[in-house]
């Protein structure tokens, strides 16, 4: 049957607007021809509690109704009636995530119980229900408030986290959508696609019962539909081989439609529309290679949480704004933290050609059980989230979390962290894989490390240091007071060269101006160094306590000071040599002449040639305006990821406070790359004690994000 069958349900469109969160939720898996939305009003009872509650928001929220913390067990119930033209189908109840136990019954006829308070589950309900028939479906949820063997990520936990200072309320209970479908009598129960051939897309598909069945596959607007064979395991494959080839990629986002049929010749036949690109993404010595070419991930950490509604979007809209306003702060990539984020937010980055490094939550400490929790997410992560072209990077553990900060003085902890590994290569080949993220690795894909340092003259020899591979630590604050130097490697074997290298976290200061400061001058320091194969600002939006954001917790902009992140995240960059003395104030007015030395990072695919300009502005201009010049360079050819030789450029003095634009432009007067210099007097020293230039704290003071 296809998806266009006449027999479409839909919710009432007259009280969509009252139903939060109506959309279809899978657009990546979509099976919208038969379905009705479960969102909305439940009855609710726990610990005292008899009142409304509105699903997909957890009870914590104040959009939930309840907003209530450290419940630790609650009960939803509400009536569904299934259509009575779904008669003969298989139904089946989908969930897009609960926290942390779940179990469904059916007018009192248990269902099905699942564990995992992250991965989507679903159950089929076809022998529990009749169409036609109201019946009364509950969901005890169980969400321990003691969360440290469970994975949890940013969730706060009771007894707290050695982490608490940047853990956030929890999210408890039904948070994502909840929805029925009717399928064919036997169904796609999974469908795994795989375009990392570039020419063809590999499928595998496995149904919901073992009995025989026709299984195709057929790329939307083609001919001809591929029949797929079973394995012994039982799993359908086959191959897609495409005669025109269209690639995925951030600058053409082509995506792939693939229609699965299953016809098991005895009821009503299924049919599912996956979706998927053919991209390739690999590690090559110390490069990264998207089909084949060299890129480097300019990318910003985004924890997915929202204010009144906790890690659930308020709407669609929101959570695909979220991509947009990424890409217009400049990033290519999000790493989106320690959650599994809403399937329309990945179709969304799919849709638009940006990149995601996607990781799960771990618990807190370490221990068999907490090591087993982790490691069972990882089935569920791959098979729901495995089809997007947008994840080029799987992560695992963050900063030994679950580990107990003690990879290197622990061989079980070293061991859990290269079985998590080792079982994610498993389940997918396609991806490079980080199974630590910030320090002390022991199997990876890549090394990729987390500092935060106040003082750019440190950082600037840092980053030197590090690509030279003339350091392998760095200091890390665990608290206050308790600063310990953490190393990229967990161990001596694990090797020090021929490993891609990539920040996936940094940033400081206590204001927006400051954290835009020193977001200019701390990533123009990695780009001086393409042995770099990325980095990853934190963050994207502020969180609760949590003042790091490029946006506030709304997504609104902050003053930055002059800023534009999109200049410093360009795929363009100008690096200035020097090292500036505070934000607001890079320079002092120059009373005579002013020399800078000024290089081009390009990390496009072809050579770009252009030459340097420089202007005063009035003190605190925009920097959007291009001026007429004061002082132009001679012209020069940029080769990409070779950072260009230094180029000398003088301009007149200035008597007052005044800012310094400097741009690159080609021939044609378009401008590739352009950053500035505030010229100010130096304050004298401040109330704490600090003297001229110097940084005396960090937004989230060192303790690790």
């Amino acid at each position: 049957m296809s998806l266009s069958s006449p027999q479409t349900v839909v919710p009432d469109q007259t009280v969509e607007s009252t139903i939060p969160r109506s959309e279809y939720p899978r657009p990546d898996r979509d099976r919208s021809a038969r379905w009705l939305t479960l969102n909305g009003q439940w009855d609710f009872s726990a610990d005292g509690i008899a009142a409304p509650i509105t699903v997909p928001f957890a009870w914590e929220s104040e959009a939930s109704g309840i907003h209530r913390t450290w419940l630790e067990r609650g009960e939803y119930r509400r009536s569904i009636v299934v259509p009575e033209e779904w008669a003969g189908s298989s139904i089946v109840v989908s969930f897009g995530a609960v926290h942390h136990r779940a179990t469904v019954s059916l007018d009192g006829s248990l269902v099905g119980e699942h564990v995992g308070g992250y991965e989507s589950f679903e159950f089929d309900i076809t022998s529990f229900i009749t169409p036609g028939v109201a019946a009364e479906i509950s969901v005890v949820v169980d969400a321990p408030a003691d969360k440290r063997a469970i994975p949890h990520g940013k969730q706060r936990s009771i007894p707290r986290d050695d982490y608490d200072g940047v853990s956030f309320t929890p999210t408890s209970g039904i948070w994502q959508s909840v929805w029925l479908e009717a399928r064919g009598t036997t169904y796609a129960e999974g469908v795994e696609l795989r375009g990392d051939s570039l020419n063809g897309i590999d499928v595998a598909v496995t149904l919901s019962s073992p009995r025989g069945a026709r299984v195709t596959a057929q790329v939307e607007g083609s001919e001809s539909a591929v029949t797929l064979d079973a394995d012994a395991n039982g799993c359908y494959r086959g191959r897609i081989d495409l005669q025109h080839p269209r690639l995925w990629s951030p600058e053409q986002p082509h995506l792939y439609r693939v229609e699965v049929s299953v016809d098991d010749g005895q009821g009503y036949p299924d049919a599912v529309v996956a979706t998927t690109g053919l991209r390739r993404i690999e590690t090559r010595g110390e490069q990264l290679l998207l089909n084949g070419r060299r890129f480097s991930m300019r990318g910003v950490l985004d924890q997915g949480y929202w204010a009144d509604t906790g890690l659930t979007a308020p709407s669609a809209d929101a959570l695909r704004r979220d991509i947009h306003l990424a890409r217009e702060l400049g990033y290519n990539l999000v790493r989106k933290h320690l959650k599994f984020e809403d399937p329309l937010w990945l179709h969304e980055a799919d849709v638009t050609g940006t990149l995601v490094w996607a990781e799960p939550a771990c618990p807190s400490r370490f221990s068999d059980e907490g090591a087993r929790a982790f490691e069972a997410q990882l089935p569920a992560m791959v098979e729901r989230d495995g089809n997007h072209p947008s994840i080029v990077i799987w992560g695992l553990y963050n900063e030994e979390w679950g580990l107990d900060w003690d990879i290197p003085a622990s061989p079980a902890r070293a061991e859990a962290a290269a079985r998590a590994y080792d079982r994610l290569r498993e389940l997918d080949a396609t991806r490079p894989i980080v199974e630590n993220s910030g320090w002390s690795h022991v199997k990876s894909d890549l090394v990729d490390w987390h500092y935060y340092e106040p003082d750019l003259a440190t950082w600037k020899q840092a980053m030197a240091d590090m690509a030279a591979g003339a350091r392998e630590t760095f200091p890390v604050r665990l608290a206050p007071d308790f600063v310990v130097d953490k190393s990229l490697y967990g161990s001596a074997e694990f090797p020090r060269h021929g490993v891609p290298i990539v920040n996936s976290e940094y940033g400081e200061g206590f204001t927006s101006l400051e954290r835009a400061w020193h977001l200019r001058w701390e990533t123009q320091e990695m780009r001086r160094h393409d042995r770099f194969a990325g980095y990853i600002y934190t963050e994207f939006a502020d969180v609760e306590h949590e003042g790091a954001g490029l946006l506030a917790e709304d997504r609104r902009a902050k003053d930055w000071g002059g800023c534009i992140p999109a200049d410093v995240n360009a795929e363009t960059v100008l690096i200035l040599d020097l090292v500036p003395l505070r934000a607001g104030a890079d320079i002092e007015p120059p009373a005579e002449e002013f020399t800078l030395d000024v290089h081009v990072s390009h990390h496009g695919d072809a050579d770009v040639r252009g030459a340097f300009h420089a202007a005063w502005l009035p003190f605190g201009a925009p920097v959007s305006d291009v001026p007429a010049a004061q002082a132009i360079s001679d012209a020069l050819i940029v080769t990409p990821f070779e950072v260009s030789d230094a180029v000398r450029i003088t301009v007149p003095p200035v008597a007052e406070p005044a800012r310094l634009l400097l741009w690159f432009a080609d021939e044609s007067g378009a401008v590739l790359a352009r950053s500035f210099l505030d010229a100010a007097e130096v304050e004298p020293p401040n109330r704490r004690g600090a003297r001229p230039g110097e940084f005396v704290g960090v937004a989230q003071p060192g303790v690790p994000n």
